[in-house]
């Protein structure tokens, strides 16, 4: 999910904007089919220049369909000191992937953490690696939604607001200037383990008295903002997959009949074939690439979960992806230099 914001009221995990985990990506490299990119984005607005030093962020992959992870990249990071800081990636299988802290083989160890306009690429064997700030690939008509939504005092979507009008877009991308902190790797896609299908979901965890408590995950992009409210976020963020269906299903079910006028039975079939819940991002290497089979960095995101949620009502919003991406690894563009302030 997309966690850019809370419901309205802009509310990163633990108040911390280095927990906020906001976007996933997974696509093939698009010169090289045997190898696939997978991309976890955190701290879009950047109020602490650098990931947290107590927590864990990890990429998980299930590969059998359990919903229980088969394949960890799990980082951790160093006390920032004098504007710099350090990663180390753990590879984990089998069951050392499930396991809270991280396990498995230290495939990248003590790395530079990239806080300038030239990525840092790391190689170590097969898989490639870069961490640090970017430029945000996101985009999003956020003051056009608000324009189409019924939000009840500003805390959450709660409906239309009429019916949808193409005025209501300004044509202005909130994301068109912000910086995200972005840990990305290309690796075999083999890797994987997709017979024929993946599922991939992120996690960050922050360590309390000793143990590892999660904080926030990310899988389908946009879930938190449209189908959860500020009150059922945080127990959706601290929750596992596999118990998304039978806490959720129903909360689901019913944001779709209030906002797009779906049946029961309607809902239920919407949310099956975009597989919402559990809440991981399905990627099938053997087929093209783009939301809802992984995703690319220029999928209009938004403009599908409005069409998913509105049952095609809502009208584009005219945005484009943003011009500023690479060709090559990290894909993301070069940071901003002064990006805009966090909204209030």
């Amino acid at each position: 999910m997309s966690n850019h914001f809370t419901g309205l009221n802009l509310g990163p995990p633990e108040g911390d904007t280095r927990l906020d985990l906001t976007d996933l990506y997974a696509f093939q490299v698009p010169t090289d089919a045997s190898r696939t990119v997978l991309i976890l984005n955190c701290n879009s607005f950047a109020k602490s220049a650098a990931f947290h030093p107590d927590a864990v962020y990890r990429i998980n992959i299930d590969n059998d369909g359990d919903a229980e992870t088969d394949v960890a990249l799990s980082l951790v990071f160093s006390d920032p000191q004098d504007g710099r800081q350090r990663a180390t990636v753990y590879l984990a299988t089998g069951s050392d992937a499930r396991k809270a802290e991280p396990a498995g083989e230290p495939i990248f160890k003590d790395i530079e953490v990239s806080f300038g306009p030239e990525p840092h690429i790391n190689r170590s064997g097969p898989y490639t690696f870069f961490v640090g700030l970017r430029s945000d690939a996101f985009f999003i008509d956020f003051a056009g939604i608000l324009n189409m939504f019924d939000h009840k005092g500003g805390k959450n979507f709660t409906g239309l607001e009429g019916a949808p009008d193409p005025s209501r877009w300004t044509g202005k991308d909130l994301f068109a200037n912000y910086n995200v902190f972005t840990m990305a790797f290309e690796l075999p896609t083999s890797l994987l383990g997709a017979n024929p299908a993946v599922r991939i979901w992120g996690r960050v965890s922050i360590r309390r008295d000793g143990k590892l408590v999660p904080v926030d995950r990310a899988g389908h992009p946009t879930l938190a903002n449209f189908f959860n409210t500020d009150e059922t976020k945080p127990e959706f963020d601290r929750s596992e997959p596999t118990h998304d269906r039978e806490r959720f299903l129903d909360l689901f079910i019913h944001v779709l009949q209030h906002v797009g006028d779906y049946t029961v039975d309607e809902a239920r079939a919407a949310i099956d074939a975009e597989g919402l819940l559990p809440d991981m991002l399905s990627f099938n290497p053997a087929k093209p690439g783009g939301y809802p089979n992984g995703r690319l960095l220029t999928d209009h995101i938004v403009a599908h979960r409005l069409s998913m949620l509105s049952k095609g009502k809502i009208p584009p919003d005219g945005l484009k992806p943003h011009t500023d991406l690479l060709k090559g690894f990290p894909y993301l563009g070069t940071p901003h230099a002064n990006p805009d302030p966090p909204p209030q």
